[in-house]
C-alpha cells in the first residue's frame, strides 16, 4: 500500500523558514522526504537550518529574499526551479507582531500606532499574499500542488491588546478559504489551500510577553494558560503532524480549512 504521508521527490518552500516555527516545519518535513528550500532574510539562521536538514540525510536550500519585495521573490522563483524543477508546496510560515500595534492595558484603542499596525497588516497578510501569487504559478501550470497557510487563534477569535496581528490573521483565514475556491475552480482539484492555527507556542517574538527571565509565566501567560485545557504551550514539534497530513496524499480531499492545532484553546468559551 502506497504511503500516505510520504513526501519523497516533493519541494517544499517555507518562507520564514528560519523562526522557531518555521525551522520546525523545514526539518518536519524533510523527515518525510520532502526537499526543502527555507526563505528569509537571514543568511546565517537560514544556513543553520539548512545544515541540520542536511545532519539527517535531508536535501535542502537557503534562498535569501523578503516575503513582501517582489522582485526577491521573482528571483528565488527562478532559483527554486532552477534547483529543483518545480514547487510542490508552498508553507507560508513568515509573519509576526510589532509593538505599536498592540494596545498594552494601559493604553486606549486611540492611542494605536497606525504606521506599525499597517506594517503587521503587511507582514502577515500581504507576506502571505504575495509570496503565494509568485510562487505557484508553477503549481497552476501543472494543476498540482499545496499551500499551506499560517493562522494563528487570533484568526478564530479576537486575542486582546494585538489589534494589528488579530486583524491580519483573521484575514489569512478568509483568504485561505477565498484561494483554495479559486484555485480548484480554476486549476482543478489538485492544487489544495488549507491553513494551520497555532495556539500559544512560545516563539522569539512573543517569549518576553509570556515568560520571565526565570522561565515562570508572565500575567499574560498565565492567562494563556488558564485558557488552554491542556495547560501548557504548544512545543514546535506538535505542529509536524498536521503539516505532515495537509501536505501529503493522506487529505487529497481536504481543501478551504484551518486547522487548530491548540490544546483546545479555541473550543474553550469556559471560566
Amino acid at each position: 500500500m502506497t504511503n500516505l504521508f510520504d513526501l519523497s521527490g516533493r519541494t517544499a518552500v517555507i518562507t520564514g523558514g528560519t523562526g522557531v516555527l518555521g525551522s520546525a516545519m523545514a526539518l518536519g518535513l524533510a523527515r518525510v522526504g520532502a526537499n526543502i528550500v527555507v526563505i528569509g532574510r537571514k543568511q546565517a539562521a537560514g544556513e543553520t537550518v539548512v545544515k541540520s536538514i542536511e545532519a539527517i540525510g535531508g536535501k535542502a536550500r537557503f534562498v535569501s529574499a523578503d516575503v513582501l519585495d517582489a522582485e526577491q521573490l521573482t528571483k528565488a522563483r527562478k532559483e527554486i526551479l532552477d534547483a529543483f524543477g518545480k514547487i510542490d508546496i508552498l508553507i507560508n510560515a513568515a509573519g509576526g507582531n510589532m509593538p505599536g500595534a498592540i494596545i498594552t492595558p494601559d493604553q486606549k484603542f486611540f492611542d494605536l500606532n497606525i504606521d506599525e499596525f499597517d506594517r503587521v497588516v503587511d507582514l502577515n497578510l500581504k507576506g502571505t499574499v504575495l509570496p503565494t501569487k509568485i510562487l505557484t504559478q508553477d503549481m497552476a501550470s501543472r494543476g498540482k500542488g499545496v499551500i499551506i497557510n499560517i493562522a494563528s487563534m487570533a484568526s478564530i477569535k479576537p486575542i486582546t491588546r494585538v489589534v494589528g496581528y488579530s486583524a491580519a490573521k483573521a484575514a489569512v483565514d478568509n483568504f485561505t478559504k477565498w484561494l483554495a475556491v479559486e484555485m480548484a475552480r480554476k486549476y482543478g482539484e489538485g492544487i489544495r489551500v488549507n491553513a494551520i492555527a497555532p495556539g500559544f507556542f512560545i516563539t522569539e517574538q512573543n517569549r518576553a510577553l509570556l515568560t520571565n527571565t526565570d522561565g515562570s509565566y508572565t500575567a499574560r501567560g498565565e492567562q494563556a494558560i488558564r485558557q488552554t485545557p491542556f495547560a501548557r504551550f504548544g512545543v514546535a514539534d506538535e505542529l509536524i503532524g498536521t503539516l505532515v497530513w495537509l501536505c501529503a496524499d493522506a487529505s487529497t480531499f481536504v481543501t478551504g480549512v484551518t486547522i487548530p492545532v491548540d490544546g483546545g484553546f479555541s473550543a474553550f468559551f469556559g471560566v
